[in-house]
């Protein structure tokens, strides 16, 4: 059963994703804000991890700038979520270390499928 770490600070947002998640077998921690999905990460070691890229005391795209500067994390596939849908948001992403990005509201099935899709890779390499 593959971990996922799922740094969202809306509760509405992470209750429904984390038990949608779990439902399909994977077991879920989840982070508040970019500070504690950083000090998550860095702890438990997750399989993959689906951060919120607007979030309270340190936003998603420095985290994930963060766990790729740190060796314990830097290989752990992040997919970047926002329901700011900007031209050049997902190349933002990317830059700042995501190894995919969704945007909100988030269609399951969708996310699903990239988190499928880069947990085979992640466990080929």
């Amino acid at each position: 059963m593959a971990k996922i770490l799922l740094v969202e600070d809306n509760e509405m947002n992470r209750d429904m994703l984390s038990r949608r998640l779990m439902r399909r077998g994977f077991e879920v921690i989840v982070a508040v804000d970019g500070e504690l999905g950083v000090i998550t990460a860095e702890s438990e070691l997750p399989d993959l991890i689906v951060m919120d890229m607007s979030l309270p005391v340190l936003d998603g795209w420095e985290a994930t700038k963060r766990l790729k500067q740190i060796p314990a994390t830097c290989n752990i596939p992040i997919i970047g979520c926002s329901a700011h849908a900007m031209v050049g948001d997902r190349e933002r992403g990317i830059e700042a270390g995501c190894d995919d990005y969704d945007t909100k509201p988030i269609e399951f099935a969708r996310l699903l499928g990239k988190i499928e899709r880069l947990l085979e890779k992640y466990a080929r390499n």
